[in-house]
């Protein structure tokens, strides 16, 4: 599997920017081909922790590699950028089962 993390931490307002990702991001990330699992979570923790986590999960490397270039994954990089937050950390890789 091949995942891509997305961290939002500190938007200007949280339940605005929740409220506009659900309805407008979440079905942009759903049209990505070759996505296979898309998940959100709203971590809890320390200062550092982020907002919102978003996972998309890929079935292996051709998978992730077509839709990241995808016109899909463009117009969702370009909608990502459009959110208030302070900082947006984007990461991807290969998930090991142990």
């Amino acid at each position: 599997m091949q995942r891509v993390t997305v961290q939002y931490f500190d938007p200007s307002d949280g339940p605005s920017f929740e409220a506009t990702y659900r309805e407008r991001h979440v079905p942009l990330v759903k049209a990505i081909p070759g996505l296979e699992r898309f998940t959100l979570t709203r971590p809890r923790g320390g200062e550092d922790t982020p907002y919102l986590v978003a996972e998309l999960w890929f079935a292996d490397l051709d998978g992730l590699k077509a839709g990241q270039a995808s016109e899909e994954m463009a117009a969702t990089r370009a909608d990502a950028e459009t959110y208030d937050v302070a900082r947006r950390t984007m990461f991807s890789g290969s998930v090991e089962e142990v």
